[in-house]
């Protein structure tokens, strides 16, 4: 078995070493995929320091920000030519604690999607205000109204995907970008029968006071679960695949 986690990365200068430590403590046969879009703040350097002192740590440089969603689709298909079993996506700033990792890989073994879940057993969120975590509870309670998707977290950004699940996407039609990156990668997998499930997880802001939830972002996410819903019924009509 070999898993990688893929790592966007921007201004992450004080934490991809530490991060990189965390995550390749884990277990041996961890590889780290980050996904540098040009940080302005050296963070690529590092990496490239990194990734000649160890040969478990691997860059794609991009050439900007060019958003979240594209990262993790070009992340995704540089760790699945690496010949990864497993694909694991997380968060540069520690909000994803890295020991979480181990379990990941233990449940993905039943299962072709693992989430890192939020609200599954409660509310397990740090540094969050009121109205965000409100914002945020209730974005995945409209999700699975619009969409059928039976997950209590489904904007989460931590989660380990079989290679197989991967593969049965077509990673160049899945154009959203941040949280509706999320759950069109969810719908996607369920729409092709695989099986998803849930672990709890403590997510601990480190940005508290800031948010990363612009208005661009919650519309995109409040028309892309409509999309994902009439998308589904038409092809289910032609006999199209999704």
């Amino acid at each position: 078995m070999k898993a990688c986690v893929v790592i966007p990365t921007y201004n992450e200068k004080d934490n991809v070493r530490h991060l990189a430590d965390a995550v390749l403590s884990q277990q041996a046969d961890l590889h780290i995929l980050f996904v540098d879009d040009c940080s302005p703040d050296g963070t690529g350097l590092i990496i490239d320091e990194m990734v000649a002192e160890n040969d478990r740590v691997h860059v794609l440089h991009r050439s900007g920000k060019l958003g979240l969603g594209s990262a993790y689709r070009e992340g995704f298909k540089v760790a699945l030519s690496m010949d990864a079993d497993y694909v694991l996506e997380m968060d540069a700033d520690f909000s994803h604690d890295p020991a979480m990792i181990p379990l990941f890989l233990s449940a993905i073994k039943d299962s072709d999607l693992i989430i890192g879940s939020r609200y599954l057993n409660g509310v397990s969120v740090v540094n969050w205000p009121i109205r965000r975590l409100i914002l945020s509870y209730f974005a995945s309670v409209y999700t699975r109204w619009i969409t059928g998707l039976k997950l209590w977290d489904c904007t989460s950004g931590f989660k380990c995907f079989r290679r197989s699940a991967l593969e049965a996407i077509n990673l160049d039609k899945i154009r959203s970008d941040g949280y509706s990156f999320q759950i069109e990668m969810n719908y996607r997998c369920m729409e092709k029968g695989f099986r998803i499930a849930e672990v709890p997880i403590i997510f601990i802001d480190r940005h508290a006071g800031s948010s990363k939830m612009s208005r661009k972002i919650v519309r995109e996410a409040v028309f892309m679960v409509w999309k994902l819903r009439f998308g589904s019924i038409i092809s289910r009509m032609t006999g199209s695949p999704p």
